[in-house]
């Protein structure tokens, strides 16, 4: 009796590693895919602030050049 119950209680270890070792990997693997999606963010992130960089400096640029083309008509009346 007593070697059953070491026997149980081996089998409830293993089964109890097996269901951690599982859980651990299915954990990490969730972990990981955050990551991932975390860096794809900040990647899009980073592109859409270059972007706004880059049509705000356009913004300014045909802004100067309208207040030009507004001098100079006024200049030609």
């Amino acid at each position: 009796m007593a070697a059953e119950k070491v026997l149980e209680t081996v089998d409830h270890y293993k089964s109890e590693i097996e269901r951690l070792t599982k859980e651990l990997t299915e954990t990490t693997h969730e972990k990981i895919q955050a990551a991932e999606y975390g860096l794809v963010v900040l990647e899009e992130k980073l592109t859409l602030k270059q972007q706004y960089d880059e049509l705000e400096a356009e913004y300014d640029a045909l802004k100067q050049e309208l207040e030009q083309l507004r001098e100079v008509r006024l200049s030609m009346c």
